[in-house]
């Protein structure tokens, strides 16, 4: 029965962490929207650009290089946080955690050869 009610309270202090992540935004907002100035005038709906008049259409087009670039930096970015977990247990992980350590680094390496042999890192 004891450990029936600490299973209990495990996901007791799971909801309440959920009712309080949708509550506290919820209500944010709510006073947010009580508290501030609400004078809609025909000048606040148009587009603001520093303080010039809009002259052209502002959606153009980009190349789709930078994106490439901001994926690439978005992986190794993440590979970072990867690696860090693995560095801090590394004593206690042993040569198993160097050894799964190094096929995800080679993968990583594969998928960045790949990249550079397509020539996708070739900013012009």
């Amino acid at each position: 029965m004891d450990l029936l009610n600490s299973y209990q309270n495990n996901y007791l202090i799971v909801f309440v962490f959920l009712c309080l992540g949708i509550l506290l935004p919820v209500v944010a907002l709510f006073l947010g929207k009580l508290l501030r100035p609400h004078k809609p005038e025909e000048a606040k709906y148009t587009t603001y650009e520093s303080g010039i008049e809009p002259f052209h259409d502002s959606r153009i087009q980009f190349n789709v290089r930078y994106y490439i670039f901001a994926l690439m930096f978005v992986i190794f970015d993440v590979e970072t946080v990867f690696l860090y977990p693995w560095a801090v247990a590394y004593d206690k992980l042993g040569i198993f955690a160097l050894i799964e350590m190094l096929i995800f680094v080679i993968m990583l390496a594969i998928g960045l050869i790949y990249a550079w042999k397509k020539k996708v890192l070739r900013w012009m």
